[in-house]
């Protein structure tokens, strides 16, 4: 119970430092001249992602490695199974702009190429492993994902829907607050490591206790903890009308949990891909290729119905999941 509570802290913590974090670094970059657009394009995706960051590079640091594969794979299909069901229950997702559109082959590729990079040792009669040199290619896509970005938003695509989207109501406070910005900046590092730290340790304590691996834990209780910032954002998008928004907060989220979170963990220490890893993968894979013919190819439109088959999906994957574990 106690390690129950310990964790459920450390969760509230990251998220609270999190939230601190962005709000501090929006003012300084907006003081500094960055555009309001582009800081909140970034911060609606990426900011959101900081507690997996954090939990991760703890987790590494501490060698709780099947924790760190657990949070990233485990937030990616949260996001993708859990927080879109919600988000079009609440209201259908229809998609209009390219951005968007450009961001879910994206996906779809780093999510590939993490199942191929995990499959790679076992093709060869060695363990699956996510080492350093795999690390760099993700972070390489990374950037590559964000120069591309950053010419159309400076470029001829201004008019793109979800750059409109953010502009009307960008979803962070933008009113000035002066010198506390980098106060904000500070305390919310603090509070993040602090509940890194506590969200590792009680995971590790709750998975001993269980019986269960911190895969599990990392993969459900860390990962939907994690994960709340992108299912307040989304649905606060669904609830006004923003489509792009509330996919774009989802995809951008897993973009950078695939391409800065997990390689972040690779490169402080190896991330063997545990038992069933390679499962989460292709499940993780599947929920993005999904995605694919709803809003590349068909009326680019995720109805209710869609939504509730996300969520029970979700719901059965954590059952399997869960005795696949125990068996």
């Amino acid at each position: 119970m106690i390690s129950l509570l310990g964790l459920f802290t450390g969760i509230v913590l990251l998220i609270a430092g999190g939230a601190l974090l962005v709000r501090g670094s929006s003012e300084i970059a907006t003081r500094f001249g960055v555009s309001p657009m582009i800081v909140g394009l970034t911060i609606v995706g990426f900011g959101t992602s900081t507690p997996e960051l954090v939990v991760n590079i703890v987790g590494s640091l501490k060698g709780v490695t099947g924790l760190a594969f657990g949070n990233v794979v485990g937030s990616n299909i949260s996001n993708l199974a859990l927080v879109l069901g919600v988000a079009a229950l609440i209201k259908p997702i229809s998609i209009q702009g390219q951005l968007v559109r450009r961001e879910v082959p994206l996906l779809l590729l780093a999510t590939t190429m993490m199942t191929v990079m995990a499959l790679d040792g076992p093709l060869h009669g060695l363990p699956a492993v996510i080492g350093r040199s795999e690390s760099i290619v993700l972070m390489l896509l990374f950037c590559i994902f964000i120069y591309v970005n950053a010419l159309d938003i400076v470029g001829e695509r201004q008019a793109d829907p979800l750059v409109l989207e953010i502009e009307a109501d960008p979803l962070i406070d933008t009113h000035p607050i002066g010198r506390f910005a980098w106060l904000l900046v500070i305390l919310g590092v603090g509070l993040l490591y602090a509940g890194g730290e506590m969200t590792v340790r009680n995971s590790v304590e709750i998975a001993g206790r269980f019986g269960v691996s911190a895969t599990i834990v990392g993969l459900f209780m860390v990962a939907v903890g994690t994960s709340m910032p992108e299912l307040v954002t989304s649905v606060i998008a669904a609830i006004r009308g923003e489509s792009d928004l509330a996919l774009g907060n989802v995809v951008g989220s897993s973009i950078f949990n695939s391409l800065v979170v997990l390689p972040a963990s690779g490169l402080i220490s190896e991330v063997p891909v545990p038992r069933g890893g390679i499962g989460d993968l292709l499940v993780s894979w599947a929920l993005v290729a999904l995605l694919i013919p709803i809003f590349i190819m068909g009326k680019a439109r995720l109805g209710r119905v869609m939504g509730g088959m996300l969520l029970l999906a979700y719901f059965a994957f954590v059952v399997v999941r869960i005795s696949y574990d125990n068996v």
